[in-house]
């Protein structure tokens, strides 16, 4: 099906609009016009009889007839009349009907009565031309002492009046209609070439230049919050575009190290027949490599998961007292390596959140602090109860991060200290699974690091009244 421009659109519905006021109105004129010569044509007919009341009344019938038969003939004034006067049951004293129009047969108004236009009888004649007619009873002075008037008009000259108005109208809204028409289509096609340019711009966008941005100083008021917002989204895909360039460079290049390794270690095994304990050593290097690989494989598929909105999450009540436990005896062991010393503030507090995740979120936290905190060292784990939620945080004393890698460090393969890239515990992803996780839970997460003390913290929402 075919669509209509939208200029098309709004031009065509201008145009009707204007076609409808132009019809509503000049009905309106044309019905008013109408009824006021149906008024002027009734009182002219109901003047006319009272007129010859009047004379019949002043003068003998019959001398009047005799003498002068052409003064009714003139009293009527146009071919279409007609004028019938007659004793009451007896023979028309003198008939006057030019355009042959039937005589109407209706009663009589009495000679006492006042004539009104409620005595005006109104009838269609051959052609649906309008009849108007009236009768009444006059005084006079020979007997039998009153005369029936009769006397009625054809209207064609109103009918020609109000079909030549009719048609002035019809002539004028077509034009009106026509010309909105024409008018609304080039001002709106010159009101929307905004549009079109705004369209120009956006076509021109891809890749290569998702730093340029839509002018706003010259465009109109109505596209301006447009703009805004497709500059805004703009930001966010150049922000999003230059982060997934980085993430696939820096993962490309964490995968490329294990594989790699497990290709050269291969090679070599292969060239020459090796004895038993050197390929138990290549299987047990491989081994680990492989773990490394399937870390990281699982972690980027977490964070897939995670960035889907329609991940739902089973937030529960849980007493921090115990999740502390539980992750103190199982970090018990890498953290007595190092000599450091794991302390957990016990008062009670809880959280609204997903055990699993808060599990694994605290997880990767504690692991970063064990791996970067100076030896002989505490890590305290720390919760804060408030009204509106519970801020976990994670202490340990060591180097302090610079404050330009602050707010990158929970950005995906980013890693504050370069030399560390070559760990193959690290993979550049526990902190990005802790914002996932954290985002998931409509919650917020901060890092600080000054005077030797790093600080990670965590705000889990209060669970909805």
């Amino acid at each position: 099906m075919k669509r209509f421009s939208l200029t098309s659109r709004l031009s065509s519905a201008l145009a009707m609009l204007v076609m409808l006021v132009m019809a509503t109105v000049g009905y309106a004129l044309y019905r008013t016009l109408e009824q006021q010569l149906i008024i002027r044509d009734d009182g002219a007919l109901i003047t006319r009889v009272e007129q010859i009341r009047t004379l019949l009344l002043n003068e003998d019938v019959m001398t009047l007839i005799h003498d002068k038969p052409g003064l009714f003939a003139n009293m009527l004034g146009n071919t279409e009349s007609l004028l019938v006067l007659q004793f009451t049951d007896r023979p028309p004293l003198i008939e006057i009907n030019p355009g042959h129009s039937p005589i109407p047969h209706i009663n009589p108004v009495p000679a006492d009565a006042p004539l009104t236009l409620a005595a005006v009888q109104h009838a269609v004649a051959a052609g649906g031309i309008p009849f108007i007619s009236a009768s009444a009873l006059a005084n006079v002075a020979s007997a039998p002492y009153q005369v029936k008037i009769t006397t009625g008009r054809l209207m064609s000259e109103r009918t020609r009046t109000l079909a030549m108005y009719r048609n002035q109208i019809i002539l004028v809204a077509s034009i009106a209609t026509v010309l909105t028409a024409l008018l609304a289509w080039i001002f709106t096609r010159r009101g929307l070439a905004p549009l079109r340019r705004l369209a120009a711009e956006t076509a021109m966008m891809d890749v290569r230049f998702l730093s340029r941005r839509i002018g706003i100083t010259h465009a109109p008021p109505e596209l301006r919050e447009l703009i805004a917002a497709f500059n805004t989204m703009l930001e966010r895909l150049e922000i999003n575009f230059r982060q997934l360039s980085q993430v696939s460079a820096d993962m490309a290049h964490d995968l490329r190290t294990p594989i790699g390794i497990l290709l050269g270690q291969t090679e070599v095994a292969m060239r020459f027949k090796r004895d038993n304990d050197y390929y138990e050593n290549l299987l047990g290097s491989n081994f680990e490599e492989l773990q490394r690989l399937a870390k990281m494989i699982d972690n980027m598929l977490f964070l897939a998961r995670a960035g889907d909105a329609g991940h739902a999450i089973q937030r529960v009540m849980l007493s921090l007292a115990d999740e502390f436990g539980r992750l103190s005896e199982y970090f018990e062991g890498p953290a007595g390596e190092r000599g450091l010393t794991l302390v957990c503030a016990r008062d009670g507090a809880t959280a609204w959140a997903d055990p699993e995740l808060l599990r694994r979120a605290l997880a990767n936290l504690l692991a970063n602090a064990i791996r970067y905190a100076d030896a002989g060292t505490a890590i305290v784990l720390r919760a804060v109860q408030q009204p509106e939620g519970t801020t976990i945080s994670v202490e340990n004393t060591g180097p302090d991060i610079a404050p330009q890698h602050l707010e990158r460090l929970f950005d995906r393969f980013y890693r504050a200290d370069a030399s560390r890239t070559g760990d193959a515990s690290a993979s550049g992803l526990g902190l990005s699974i802790v914002r996932s996780i954290m985002m998931l839970h409509q919650g917020r997460w901060h890092a600080q690091s000054s005077k030797r003390l790093t600080r990670f913290s965590l705000f889990f929402p209060a669970k909805p009244l």
